[in-house]
């Protein structure tokens, strides 16, 4: 994810963001005024963003200042709350009345959210590496994507609850004031292009007054942000420089990350010295994980790593291999270090040959792949993505949103798009693939965006899950006798981070073959130039599960329809950014004849209703709900499974 987000409280914007983050993650010297410390590490002053600024009196791009930083963040107030509280008391009235005057609403512990932008890592090595044009082209493409991003902040996910259990909810019409703050470098003192977007949670009301932004709404829409941002900021810099996306896998078995063509992976690798740091400490972690026992010398967890327990150890292993923030120095410096130590790792001739080798790249791949976005097509691959990457299948509106953006930049490679598209693309798939499962207890839960959902039909012929192994029939984790003694030693002859140690499959794969199936179902699956009959698509193999419920037939009088063999081509030019082998292909055409004998089986037992059968069915093993294993720190004996 290249958008992360924070909380700021207040309090800690005097202790941190003043000291650190808006001096470059430098430390700024005490009594030293803020413009002078950000000269001295070389980073440029703050800036104000949103469309909230005018309400406070702000323009937008004027330098954030250090008193405004103070009264807004550090204590929730009006940025100049020090002039509008002297002109009262110049005027007579009381320290109260005073102070209340520059007062934005009641006050509040958290004064804010930090917003992190970080393109990706090809885009930041153009950054560093190339030339002057190239760098301001990507800073300006950076920029442009965060003003998008916080306008759809805006208008989208910024909420301000009042009355009781907050069952009045406006969007700000106002907008929202933010102070954004560039960086550099990493701490490992490599190229990392990223901003600091600090939101202030204050906003007006339709009502005129001040209120605050709810913070979990934000958090819930982290993901959306982050692949609108992705990709918003990789098409500005493919159109202005000529260049295009492709996909790449970083981790076996995860969604590929999309990443300028061209670029060679060895330069990457160059800047992932901090990657390869949590992956060794992230094995470590792992292994201690998998043999921790509780006081009775049973195993604690598991005996093998689910997906959301690395999670969990992730960001532990990043905080355990966290190097000291080194001394903040000037771009132009920085960049004269990084072409050189660039130069040394991998050559000048491809250091210097950057931008043409990217170049040369996007005059080949946009001859080959054509950018042609089918929203049909998209809304099936998107809700089957969604509905096996999310526990339990079910889903809101934002998931399918985060999922649609990753599917228009997989498919456009860089190109720019019409802004709706992705809105189109998950209102097909909500109106024909989704079905709204939503209980309400709330008045929140009445709203779009908290709706419920859970796909239409059934994928119960793809390989169930696997269970974790039990501590009986998995792999012996061979815990130590003593509960108090360590994990057992690594082997002499591994090095740090190469421990054998039982993980267990991501789903992502298992997502990518399930829209694969659910789409070589439909009559007339093309992608390039041939007519989508949407009609057709919804009078699939299984008009029972793939019609919407309110236009379904009786489904027990349902006739059966020819089923159409998987076209093998279409699907080929369908997945080709995936770059799937022959094997998968025929994967997935077994899966998919495995997808049809399910229907027949289905229709099958209603004929059998229909003639007062009685025979119990057998459960699928998809039936049955996985079981999640605990998650580190959850080391109570009731937690481990029997």
């Amino acid at each position: 994810m290249t958008v992360e987000i924070s909380v700021v409280r207040a309090g800690q914007m005097c202790r941190y963001y003043l000291r650190h983050t808006v001096v470059g993650d430098g430390h700024r010297p005490a009594r030293t005024p803020l413009r002078e410390a950000q000269e001295q590490a070389g980073v440029p002053a703050g800036r104000w963003m949103g469309r909230g600024l005018a309400t406070l009196g702000l323009t937008p791009g004027e330098e954030v200042t250090e008193s405004q930083l103070r009264n807004l963040f550090g204590e929730g107030r009006h940025p100049y709350a020090d002039r509008i509280e002297a002109s009262r008391l110049a005027k007579a009235d009381s320290p109260k009345a005073a102070f209340r005057a520059g007062a934005l609403g009641r006050r509040v512990t958290v004064t804010g959210a930090d917003f992190v932008f970080r393109p990706q890592p090809t885009i930041y090595l153009l950054w560093a590496l190339g030339d002057d044009e190239t760098r301001r082209v990507i800073e300006a493409a950076h920029e442009y994507a965060i003003e998008r991003v916080l306008a759809w902040i805006e208008d989208e996910v910024a909420v301000i609850r009042y009355g009781k259990d907050g069952i009045h909810r406006d969007r700000p019409p106002g907008g929202l004031v933010a102070a954004r703050f560039r960086h550099y470098e990493a701490r490992s003192g490599m190229p990392l292009l990223h901003d600091h977007l600090i939101l202030s949670v204050k906003g007006q009301r339709l009502d005129g007054k001040w209120g605050s932004t709810h913070t979990e709404a934000l958090h819930e829409n982290t993901v959306a942000a982050s692949a609108l941002y992705n990709e918003l900021v990789a098409a500005e810099v493919c159109e202005a420089l000529g260049l295009v996306t492709e996909p790449r896998t970083v981790t076996a078995g995860r969604r590929p990350v999309m990443e300028i063509a061209g670029v060679p992976h060895e330069l990457i690798r160059w800047t992932a010295r901090r990657s390869d740091q949590i992956a060794a400490c992230l094995s470590e972690l792992e292994h201690e994980y998998v043999t921790a026992v509780d006081d009775d010398g049973e195993p604690r967890f598991l005996p093998v790593v689910c997906e959301r327990a690395r999670a969990k150890l992730n960001p532990i292993a990043a905080l355990k291999t966290r190097p000291p923030k080194p001394k903040p120095r000037p771009l132009a410096q920085l960049r004269a270090s990084w072409k050189t130590s660039a130069i040394m790792h991998l050559g000048a001739d491809l250091v210097d040959s950057l931008l043409e080798r990217a170049r040369a790249a996007a005059i080949v791949i946009r001859a080959r792949v054509a950018a042609v976005v089918d929203v049909a097509l998209a809304a099936v691959d998107v809700t089957a993505m969604v509905f096996v990457m999310n526990g339990g299948g079910r889903f809101h509106r934002r998931h399918l949103l985060a999922e649609a953006r990753r599917r228009l930049a997989l498919v456009l490679r860089g190109r720019r798009r019409d802004p709706s598209l992705d809105d189109q693309i998950v209102n097909a798939a909500i109106d024909t693939h989704c079905l709204d499962i939503s209980e309400p207890k709330t008045p929140r839960g009445e709203e779009p965006g908290y709706r419920l959902y859970t796909a239409r039909w059934a994928l119960s012929d793809l390989e169930p899950v696997r269970r974790p192994p039990t501590a009986e029939s998995g792999p012996d984790p061979q815990p130590p006798a003593d509960p108090g003694a360590p994990a057992s030693p690594r082997p002499p002859d591994l090095e740090l981070g190469e421990r054998e140690i039982p993980r267990i499959p991501l789903r992502y794969d298992r997502a990518v073959l399930a829209g694969a199936v659910v789409r070589g179902k439909l009559p007339t699956t093309t992608v390039r130039g041939r007519a989508y009959d949407v009609a057709g698509h919804q009078q699939a193999a299984m008009p029972e599960l793939l019609l919407p419920q309110d236009t379904a037939p009786d489904r027990r009088k349902t006739k059966d329809v020819p089923r159409p063999a998987v076209d093998l081509e279409a699907l080929r030019t369908d997945l080709e950014a995936l770059a799937l082998t022959a094997e998968q292909l025929h994967q997935i055409q077994r899966a998919g004849e495995a997808f049809a004998a399910v229907g027949d089986a289905f229709r099958q037992r209603l004929r059998q209703d229909d003639h007062g059968d009685d025979t119990p069915r057998t459960p699928h093993p998809e039936d049955e709900h996985p079981q999640h294993p605990p998650q580190p720190g959850h080391g109570q004996r009731s937690g481990r499974r029997r």
